[in-house]
């Protein structure tokens, strides 16, 4: 489901129940006549049913998602060659429609650029380097979710990811889906994919059914990397020194201790089995989850946009969409405090009134 779509729904029930949060607001059914109480329960019984169909709708939008996934893959795979520069685009396949004002921009950028290589004398050849260095690294560097993720030392290897995709589960499986991620042969780790699997539910919760809001994720899984020899970014080597308590004599030890790195993505925390944890776990556990639907959702349909950071622009231009509005309730208020202070408001000057 589009983010921006969900967020509107959560703002919307945020709107419905907020009078219950009121300290004093008695529940409308506690004050209803025995009788209507009586329907009341009917309806939510009817309302149960409504979240039972409404899981079985979700379960068909993943089979839909499955059947058009594999329609986009073909376009996808030429995107992987033209990064990995496998494959050069036509010169047709590279013409785009671009705003009168960045063609101006541009060529006045390559006149700039004529006139620094006629001074260098006889002039290199261009570089052309091969595909698009740096893409998906690019990408992980625009995008403030991974990058936060995302350590110095991860950098010269994911120089080497050349595709992510999403993989849906198969008809008849449990509602699932994965990410890969593609890497050329390199000197960390001997895999060519690292995989993560991120399981999910489509039904309400027997103890809480009216929560039910669509498909959740309820864990994931990582796979093993294969970490050449003094390559492993997870771990970093410490010393220690150790005293002998008898004979006073000192010795250093070296051990190896977790290291802050992207790759642990593929280690993830597992919630525990009889469903206890602590809030830093249920932390965890959300991030995770938060960052594999917007890979499944957003990144890996979306790359080149998040390359460019066009859809980072988009993204930011919603979010200072709200805080706009939040601001403007915010200067409601003020105002409201203002009158009620009883401070006069002094007259503005002509150019300022509004007309």
């Amino acid at each position: 489901m589009d983010e921006k779509k969900t967020g509107v729904r959560e703002k919307a029930g945020e709107l419905i129940t907020q009078p219950d949060k009121h300290e004093g607001f008695p529940p409308v059914q506690s004050m209803l006549p025995k009788a209507v109480k009586r329907r009341v329960n009917a309806l939510k019984r009817l309302q149960v049913q409504c979240a039972h169909i409404e899981a079985k709708f979700y379960e068909e939008v993943h089979d839909l998602e499955r059947k058009y996934s594999a329609l986009y893959q073909p376009l996808l795979n030429k995107r992987r060659d033209v990064v990995s520069g496998a494959v050069e685009p036509t010169d047709e396949e590279c013409e785009w429609q671009s705003d009168r004002e960045d063609e101006e921009e541009l060529a006045e950028e390559l006149k700039k650029k004529a006139t620094v290589e006629e001074k260098k004398g006889d002039g290199a050849a261009e570089e052309n380097p091969k595909g698009i260095p740096e893409f998906w690294l690019t990408i992980f560097k625009n995008v403030d979710m991974l990058s936060e993720m995302l350590q110095e030392h991860d950098e010269p290897i994911l120089r080497h990811l050349q595709d992510v995709k999403v993989k849906f589960s198969e008809p008849g499986q449990a509602m699932s889906f994965t990410l890969e991620f593609h890497f050329e042969p390199n000197s960390y780790f001997s895999n060519t994919v690292l995989t993560k699997v991120y399981k999910m539910k489509s039904e309400p919760d027997a103890a809480d059914p009216f929560s039910f809001e669509g498909p959740e994720i309820v864990d994931c899984e990582g796979c093993q990397i294969d970490w050449h020899k003094g390559k492993d970014v997870t771990v970093k080597t410490i010393k220690k020194k150790q005293k002998h308590k008898g004979r006073g004599t000192v010795r250093t030890i070296t051990k190896q201790v977790p290291n802050d790195s992207f790759f642990n993505f593929f280690n993830p925390a597992k919630a525990p089995a009889d469903g206890t944890g602590d809030e830093d776990l249920d932390f965890t556990l959300a991030a995770d989850f938060e960052i594999g639907h917007f890979f499944r959702e957003r990144i890996v349909p979306r790359a080149v946009l998040y390359f460019t950071g066009e859809a980072i622009e988009d993204d930011d231009s919603f979010d200072e969409e709200g805080l706009e509005e939040g601001d403007e309730e915010e200067q409601d208020e003020e105002d409201d405090d203002d009158d009620y202070d009883g401070k006069k408001e002094e007259p503005q000057p002509a150019e300022c009134k509004q007309q």
